[in-house]
Formats: C-alpha cells, sequence, structure tokens
C-alpha cells in the first residue's frame, strides 16, 4: 500500500511527558507513544507534527470571518493574509490520513488552545460546503473519505466514558467528534487515562491500560489501512 501521512497534534499546556519529565503531560505520553508505535510498524509513513499547546493558532478575528466569507478570487492582500495561517493548518489536516490528538480535559471540555484550531480548520468552501438555493440540507462535508481521528485524552477525575458517572459533563470527545464529523471526517477511536488527581494505584493502573490499548489500536488501525488498500477483486 501506498505511505500515509499522520498528522500529530499535541494541546496540553504542560511541555513534558508522564513518567519521563516531572510534572508532564498524560496525553503527550499517549500521542508520543501512538506515533512511536506506528512509526516502528510503518516506518514508510510520513508524519507532520504540531504542538498547538506550545505554539497555539490566532484566535478567530472579525476580520478573519470576512476573510473566509469572501470569495478566493475577490479577497485582498489582507483578508489573505488573514486567512494564512489557518491555510496552513487547513493544508495540514487535508494531506493526513490518520490526525492524532491529544487532547487533555480543562473544565469539561478543551483547551482554548485546541479549540483555536478546531476553528480555524472548519472553512466554509475548504473543509465544508454551504448553498442557501441547495435543496434540502444547504451544508455538506468536503474532507476527503477514510481519514481516521484517534482523541487521546486525559481527566483529573473518572468515569467518563460511555455509561460512567459523569458522562454527561464530558465535553472533550465530542468538542472534536462534532466539528470534524460535519467536516466529513467520521472515523473516530478515543482512548484516556483518568484519576489525575488521586496519584494513586488507579492512577497508575489507568495510564497502564491506555498505553496497552493505545499499542492495540495502532495495530488495528494499521491492518485496517492495509485491508482498505486491497484491490477489489470484481465477480463476473
Amino acid at each position: 500500500m501506498p505511505p500515509l501521512h499522520i498528522l500529530h497534534i499535541d494541546a496540553s499546556a504542560r511541555p513534558g511527558r508522564s513518567g519521563v519529565d516531572t510534572r508532564g503531560s498524560h496525553t503527550r505520553r499517549l500521542t508520543h507513544r501512538f506515533a512511536d508505535r506506528w512509526q516502528a510498524a510503518r516506518p514508510q509513513d510520513t508524519l507532520t507534527y504540531r504542538d498547538v499547546g506550545r505554539q497555539p493558532p490566532s484566535p478567530v478575528s472579525g476580520e478573519w470571518i470576512a476573510a473566509a466569507f469572501t470569495r478566493p478570487e475577490r479577497r485582498d492582500e489582507a483578508a489573505r493574509a488573514h486567512l494564512a495561517e489557518s491555510d496552513v493548518l487547513v493544508d495540514e489536516l487535508l494531506r493526513a490520513d490518520l490526525i492524532v490528538i491529544g487532547a487533555p480535559m480543562y473544565n469539561f471540555g478543551l483547551p482554548a488552545q485546541l479549540k483555536a484550531w478546531v476553528d480555524n480548520v472548519v472553512r466554509v468552501g475548504v473543509t465544508f460546503g454551504f448553498d442557501r438555493s441547495r435543496p434540502g440540507e444547504p451544508y455538506w462535508p468536503m474532507l476527503p473519505p477514510d481519514k481516521r481521528l484517534v482523541i487521546l485524552s486525559s481527566r483529573g477525575d473518572y468515569g467518563y466514558d460511555p455509561g460512567g458517572r459523569l458522562e454527561s459533563v464530558n465535553l472533550v470527545e465530542r468538542g472534536l467528534t462534532v466539528p470534524m464529523g460535519y467536516l466529513g471526517l467520521t472515523q473516530t477511536h478515543s482512548i484516556a487515562i483518568e484519576y489525575d488527581e488521586f496519584a494513586d494505584e488507579r492512577l497508575r493502573a489507568s495510564i497502564s491500560a491506555a498505553e496497552a490499548a493505545v499499542d492495540d489500536l495502532v495495530g488495528k488501525l494499521a491492518r485496517d489501512f492495509a485491508e482498505a488498500a486491497k484491490p477489489s477483486l470484481a465477480v463476473a
């Protein structure tokens, strides 16, 4: 199969990785483990790394909105400048076959710097379409099919997964799956570390379980991509 391209995004405000650096990030630990395992299994693939935790994208402004909703051929130099950073982020998303995002839970939702990334890649006419005269639904997704999204999270408390005691206040996964699904990225996988605030054996067990789940997911996705790349056999 042809090489794949991976987009690896870290969003934690903590610069280091737990298990390596004092007060390091659990999400950075998981995303780097995923990337290391993936590249060991598929060294032919390429990877783009973006650290929005340490270098956050600019938040959307009034000028950005005006430029984004102006037809490309009518944008002046100032409008193009307002969208220049967004253009780079969108291009990275469009190129990627697999998007791996480290998304720690901050006050039940996404870090502001990761939300800024989301807002920069949700672009009318680029990643989603809109036509008022279109029959039925005026919006449609524009991302190429078959992309996969992996969300690697961490939480101070526990019970945020489906069926858990705090499921209703977990806005992290939905903060990514809803806008990304709107663009057409609907194949999603999530793994999280919990119990960070407890700092006891439950945290250690959660880290071990999450790391094992990452290893399993790397194997599963590598097999899925390989299977999807096989030519289909027509039956006469």
